[in-house]
């Protein structure tokens, strides 16, 4: 149980430092990175959005968002989700419109338009669209693969269902329950290897995301974000060398770090992350990612420490 929690707080403070680090440089395309920073590996804040060192941007916010509505619902809410009750999507959604109105340092378009419509209609999904295919709904769903480690069904429709309260997008879909997948594999122990063999064979029943050749896109589409991630998590087993690398590839390089540091730091546990980089990381999050990541695994029925794949 020791080794799951350090890989679970790895993956959520991982996380934080991809966005933390990547936000510097978001929107910014490799040459100009090149030009500023020459190679960008520090958290310093500033970026687009002006932030002070350590702080992070919606990717994070938005996760805490969905872990504190899960925390509230309890797992009993859960049980009942899975038995049609939608209370506690609800919740979720009412946790993404009080996020929204506290004024984020950010929000997507697709999540805006996604929170209004549930604001003023009430809806739990939109109709698909072919505009959802962001990477929003994938980047915050690392509060639901945590709290349903004990049970594949239930982490897939609660995945799903919280995704499609601002995207309804196939590809969101897709990308949401598969990288949901890859951490759930990463959380239960899978080496580099292990990691490398299951994207292979996950992008060959998934063609839409093969990335070899990398073509370089880093955008916030949902099939660039995710080529980009598993492009630099199976190309570096190190932590540190896959977040470098990854930031410095740009355009939406908050949540393409984000998500390399969730999965790179599930392999690695919080206990070999770079001290460097924790140090910088606002306080306040850092407590809030650590309680919420404790407060979430408690809640599966089974803490035997296996997360079924």
């Amino acid at each position: 149980m020791r080794e799951l929690l350090d890989r679970a707080l790895g993956a959520y403070l991982g996380f934080a430092i991809g966005d933390a680090l990547g936000a510097t440089v978001e929107f910014m395309r490799p040459r100009e990175i090149k030009l500023q920073y020459g190679v960008h590996r520090d958290i310093i804040g500033g970026g687009w959005l002006k932030l002070p060192r350590g702080q992070v941007t919606d990717d994070t916010t938005m996760s805490l968002a969905l872990g504190e509505a899960l925390l509230q619902g309890g797992h009993p809410a859960l049980i009942n989700h899975m038995n049609g009750d939608d209370t506690l999507i609800r919740s979720i959604g009412q946790a993404y419109v009080t996020w929204f109105k506290s004024k984020p340092v950010d929000c997507g378009n697709t999540c805006r338009r996604g929170i209004l419509r549930f604001m003023h209609e009430g809806t739990l999904q939109g109709q698909p669209n072919p505009g959802d295919g962001g990477n929003g709904a994938l980047m915050r769903n690392l509060p639901a693969v945590l709290v349903t480690l004990d049970n594949q069904a239930h982490f897939e429709q609660l995945s799903l269902a919280q995704a499609r309260l601002t995207h309804h997008h196939p590809l969101s879909d897709a990308a949401t329950l598969g990288l949901g997948h890859l951490l759930r594999l990463l959380l239960a122990g899978a080496d580099h290897a292990a990691c490398q063999a299951w994207v292979s064979q996950w992008v060959a029943d998934n063609p839409s995301f093969r990335f070899t050749p990398y073509r370089g896109r880093a955008t916030a589409y949902v099939v660039d974000t995710v080529q980009t991630v598993l492009h630099y998590l199976t190309l570096y087993e190190d932590f540190e060398a896959a977040m470098v690398a990854t930031v410095n590839q740009g355009d939406d390089a908050d949540t393409t770090g984000a998500l390399v540091g969730m999965l790179a730091g599930a392999r690695c546990g919080a206990s070999r992350l770079p001290n460097r980089w924790l140090r910088r990381l606002n306080p306040d999050v850092m407590r809030a990612i650590t309680d919420q990541t404790y407060g979430l695994m408690a809640l599966a029925p089974s803490q035997k420490g296996s997360a079924h794949v």
